[in-house]
């Protein structure tokens, strides 16, 4: 029985997505729940599982190519078994078939052609032959009947130029991340949809709203040594590190609780107050820069923070992200720290009013009661939007996270 593998409903406000890689050949078994291909879409990363066990029969849809809810994009053969024959793979079973049946020759096989111009091709392959200004007529193809696949023009478009005069014996070009050192090649690769959307909402951030940064230094001394005294107990007790974020995270909130226009967003010409405090953490994956989010903050303890922060970051670097994890937030915060950064200006998150940047710990001389010592010091940045929040409330917010910092026991007692 045949079962058409399907795109499922995709989230809210996603009207399409791009099949981003299948995980299983043609005529290879699958087993019911095992991931057949992932499909990215501007937010998240989907995985459409298999709902039987038996043969994936046919790929309709190749990688790279545009697909919405619904669509049909391959086909299993429900309780087929992988043994003999494998079923046609239209990227390169074709061809090796075609192959097989013509009589032996002792002349030298011609090479696959693309199958036709480039109106022949398939969507997604004409749309990158386009972004890419390239002809189908100048690659050969592997796909079924010669015709072109998405990785047919992206292996043609990472081949270096051909030299001016041809070498006695000439290297494969191989794909490489960057050119090598004094070539002037150039690379066009297209945005993909996260990164796109990325430049999207930030632009438009800088189009929407009126920011400004703000900035202070923190002397993390006191939470310095309150994680070297607490850190194997803390670990042994709560199964995680005590990290510097939980601290963050908890000035965070106390300031927000001072200063409920941090917390507010922009809507038309009302302002929006939140009674609740849904902290977004910025995270850095292989996809781009993504915010998700700890929902109701202020209710979790020291252990919560660290352990949630801990999946969420692990689900990034997975492509796990849902919709749901990445959904709201009245407040960011983002750590450059992690790369070196010494001081930044962080960009809004829109709807948010406001964003706090967090950068590296170096050590540095600064006066304490007089005289000169050596301490772990912090810059920290706070970008804010002038058009509801003013200068007054962005200093004092950054004022009380410092004092939080400098004196942790505060953030027992809410002060």
């Amino acid at each position: 029985m045949s079962i058409e593998i399907k795109v499922p409903a995709l989230p809210e406000s996603v009207s399409s997505a791009t099949l981003s890689a299948w995980h299983v050949k043609a005529g290879e078994p699958v087993k019911r729940e095992q991931n057949l291909v992932d499909l990215e879409t501007d937010k998240v990363m989907l995985e459409v599982p298999s709902t039987v066990d038996g043969i994936l029969k046919e790929i309709r849809i190749q990688p790279g190519a545009t697909v919405n809810a619904g669509d049909v994009i391959g086909i299993i053969e429900e309780g087929a078994s992988a043994a003999g024959p494998k079923a046609d793979e239209p990227q390169v079973m074709a061809k090796n078939e075609a192959k097989a049946s013509q009589p032996t020759s002792t002349t030298t096989p011609a090479p696959a052609t693309n199958g036709g111009g480039d109106d022949q091709q398939g969507p997604a392959v004409r749309k990158l032959l386009a972004e890419l200004g390239l002809s189908a007529a100048q690659i050969t193809g592997t796909g079924k009947g010669g015709r072109l696949t998405v990785e047919d023009v992206k292996a043609f478009a990472a081949k270096p130029a051909p030299a001016a005069a041809p070498a006695a014996k000439a290297e494969a070009p191989k794909p490489a991340s960057k050119p090598a050192a004094g070539s002037r090649e150039e690379q066009r690769v297209p945005m993909t949809r996260i990164r796109a959307r990325i430049a999207e909402r930030l632009k438009e951030s800088q189009n929407t709203a009126a920011m400004l940064t703000t900035f202070n230094e923190v002397d993390l001394k006191a939470v310095n040594d309150l994680r070297a005294k607490f850190k194997d107990s803390f670990e042994k007790t709560h199964g995680s590190k005590l990290g510097f974020m939980s601290f963050f995270v908890k000035a965070s909130i106390e300031a927000l609780k001072k200063y409920p226009l941090v917390n507010a967003s922009i809507d038309g010409n009302d302002i929006v107050y939140h009674a609740y405090y849904d902290i977004g953490v910025a995270v850095s994956s292989e996809r781009g820069l993504v915010v998700p989010i700890l929902r109701d903050a202020d209710a979790m303890s020291f252990s919560e923070i660290e352990k949630t922060i801990g999946e969420l970051g692990a689900k990034a670097k997975n492509n796990k992200l849902t919709m749901e994890d990445l959904t709201g937030g009245t407040f960011s915060i983002t750590n450059g720290g992690i790369f070196g950064s010494m001081m930044s200006t962080p960009i809004l998150n829109p709807p948010q009013a406001a964003i706090l940047g967090m950068h590296g710990i170096f050590d540095r001389p600064v006066v304490v009661k007089g005289e000169i010592v050596i301490r772990p010091m912090m810059y920290i940045a706070l970008t804010y939007d002038h058009r509801i929040i003013d200068g007054r409330d962005a200093v004092l917010f950054l004022k009380s996270i410092k004092d939080s910092l400098e004196d942790p026991s505060r953030l027992l007692l809410q002060l």
